[in-house]
């Protein structure tokens, strides 16, 4: 039984990881600066906020501005242990032990990031515990093995509070060994800069659409789970740049993907017709 996770230098093993262009990012306060310091120690970081309000590019923004890889994983409720630390596999010499994802970011040293990590179950991800204290180890019981972090690996995660049920939510022996940033959609004028610049349209549309953002969020606990996100507003904003009706557009990327709701339907319908007579 072999137990060599790859023959290829270490260095190349993340480089399918590695940013080589920079992420767009607009700052919307001191976030960037904190997570440096954050980062400067190697903090284990929790990102908090809605969904589509820009965590994960930041993240990207981040990596990329600290020239570490970045290996990120979208965590689900199927998620096992296994898929993050790895497993042992057949191959053309017999049965191997291959690295999962986790595991490759703790050996070499690349930013970790666990998209939406309360979706996966809460016995899969008490596998991170040891990485986000004073030990910075990772124990591969199957294989015998205890990897101890790389001095440049760091541990992110995120999630929504707001979405989450209680039977989901983090637990405190988990949240409580991490720092946090919390975010949420920008100030309108930054939010249609990056809308503008993501879409390739004019501010003053995205500016409109924006609006409609804004009428939909102050429906969140009212009939809505959450409101129009900024990643939808870009996914409109595309579709209006390649000639596509405003109205089909805010359809299908607001109106038909927030809700089954008739009510609501009808609601966010009368945000879009406000906007565009």
């Amino acid at each position: 039984m072999s137990t060599s996770t790859s023959a290829a230098a270490p260095d190349s093993l993340l480089d399918a990881y590695r940013i080589h262009g920079e992420p767009y990012y607009k700052s919307a306060g001191n976030e960037v600066d904190l997570y440096l310091a954050a980062y400067a120690h190697r903090m284990p970081l929790i990102l908090k906020g809605p969904t589509g309000c820009g965590k994960t590019r930041f993240v990207e923004h981040m990596a990329w501005k600290l020239g570490r890889p970045l290996v990120t994983l979208a965590c689900n409720e199927d998620m096992t242990a296994s898929d993050l630390v790895g497993r042992y596999l057949l191959d053309a010499q017999g049965t191997a032990w291959h690295d999962g994802p986790l595991t490759l970011a703790v050996r070499h040293g690349g930013i970790c990031y666990l998209d939406e990590v309360v979706e996966a179950r809460q016995d899969t991800t008490v596998v991170i515990h040891p990485l986000t204290d004073a030990r910075r180890i990772l124990p591969l019981e199957k294989k015998g093995e205890v990897v101890h972090a790389h001095p440049d690996f760091q541990l992110v995660v995120s999630y929504n509070p707001g979405y989450q049920s209680s039977a989901k939510d983090m637990k405190p022996s988990t949240r409580q060994r991490f720092a946090a940033l919390e975010f949420d959609y920008p100030p309108a004028a930054l939010e249609a800069e990056i809308v503008a610049h993501e879409a390739s349209v004019p501010v003053a549309m995205a500016s409109t659409l924006v609006a409609i953002a804004h009428r939909s969020r102050a429906l969140k606990n009212h009939g809505l789970d959450e409101g129009v996100s900024t990643r939808m507003l870009i996914y409109a904003a595309v579709l209006i740049r390649d000639g596509v009706s405003p109205h089909d557009s805010c359809e299908m990327t607001m109106t038909r993907a927030l809700t089954d709701d008739p009510d609501m339907n009808a609601a966010l319908r009368g945000f879009v017709d406000a906007a565009f007579p």
